[in-house]
């Protein structure tokens, strides 16, 4: 079983790309270098242009993967929660300890990511960065609707369930389970962005990670329940 976890295939709904980055060397320069682009100058001030002179490659073979920019930027947070969904369900998968199985859950969806040797076109720590920078421009949009019914955050959803699913596990009368699901993955996302940024307005430090935070309360709310 282990196995056959740890050669979980990161997959990305089709609706997202043109052609697959995948499928070419081309393709994974594209998502290589965008995410070192974003990490360094924001997705504001990133732009195909940019891209295409990192790449050495006509901006026009970007569009042949790509329609815009945002597109681009749904397939990096589509692939990060695909990867994190191939995570949890590894540490988690043989855990019949509900409670601490709760814990690992929480610990993998809220913890700065380390680089996986799996993937060489694709520096998950700075990827990791992106998301909590940038995770909520690919859904904040007039589009949102049309994006999520082509199955856009498809990967982002799986893990809200799986995490709820294992919160149920604990707590099987907890009425609240995907939104508590919810809060912890983006309460995390924005613990991560204020301890380094507004530090004055959070307890989250080098001591006290935003993991260490949501155990802290969801296992507190929980007990509540009960």
């Amino acid at each position: 079983m282990i196995d056959l976890l740890s050669t979980f295939k990161i997959e990305i709904p089709t609706g997202i790309y043109l052609k697959d980055p995948e499928s070419s060397a081309l393709g994974k320069r594209i998502i290589e270098s965008s995410i070192v682009l974003i990490k360094e100058h924001g997705f504001e001030d990133f732009n195909f242009k940019k891209l295409g002179e990192v790449i050495q490659s006509n901006e026009s073979s970007i569009y042949r993967y790509f329609e815009s920019k945002h597109k681009l930027l749904v397939y990096l947070t589509s692939w990060y929660w695909s990867w994190i969904e191939c995570q949890l369900i590894i540490e988690t998968y043989s855990n019949n300890d509900t409670k601490d199985k709760l814990k690992t859950a929480i610990h993998v969806v809220s913890r700065t990511a380390e680089l996986d040797h799996k993937y060489g076109h694709i520096d998950e720590v700075y990827l990791n960065e992106i998301i909590i920078h940038e995770n909520s421009k690919s859904y904040l949009t007039k589009n949102v609707d049309s994006d999520n019914k082509e199955g856009a955050f498809m990967p982002y959803k799986r893990v809200i369930h799986r995490l709820s699913g294992i919160i149920s596990e604990y707590n099987t009368k907890y009425p609240f389970p995907l939104s508590l699901a919810s809060t912890i993955v983006e309460g995390a996302l924005h613990q991560h962005f204020i301890k380094n940024h507004f530090k004055s307005i959070t307890n989250c430090n080098k001591t006290h990670s935003p993991s260490d935070f949501y155990i802290d309360l969801t296992l507190k709310t929980l007990v509540n329940e009960n």
